[in-house]
């Protein structure tokens, strides 16, 4: 699966901070290491856990946690909800479902990541 690797800007309760993030169309939801997910938020126990299927075979990984962040793409705000993964090699994984949610765009070509900035406007109806 096609990926692209980027310095971002997060913030959750507890502060903000940059982390290496990879953007994975493959990974059906963003993801976060507990080690850096701890130092800008706090831990949403999950009702019931769930169990993340892995690259190798038979393997999963269970998921108790969730936080809540804001990111920022081209200093405009999002924010999504991303599951502590405990070993998640990766600093941060934004994966399908943010990437659908705000209409971010992966262009290969130019090695960027596209958002446009008319999404994260809010409105009241």
């Amino acid at each position: 699966m096609p990926t692209l690797q980027f310095l971002v800007e997060f913030e959750g309760d507890l502060g903000e901070g940059r982390f290496e993030t990879l953007f994975d169309s493959g990974a059906n939801l963003s993801c976060i290491n507990p080690e850096v997910a701890h130092l800008i938020a706090s831990f949403n126990k999950l009702h019931r856990s769930k169990r993340l299927l892995t690259a190798s075979e038979n393997h999963f990984i269970e998921v108790n946690s969730r936080v809540t962040l804001d990111f920022y793409l081209d200093d405009v705000q999002l924010s999504d909800e991303f599951l502590v993964v405990p070993g998640l090699s990766d600093e941060v994984i934004i994966g399908a479902a943010t990437l659908q949610k705000w209409r971010i765009k992966l262009d290969f070509d130019r090695d960027q990541v596209v958002v446009d900035p008319k999404v994260a406007k809010l409105q009241l109806i």
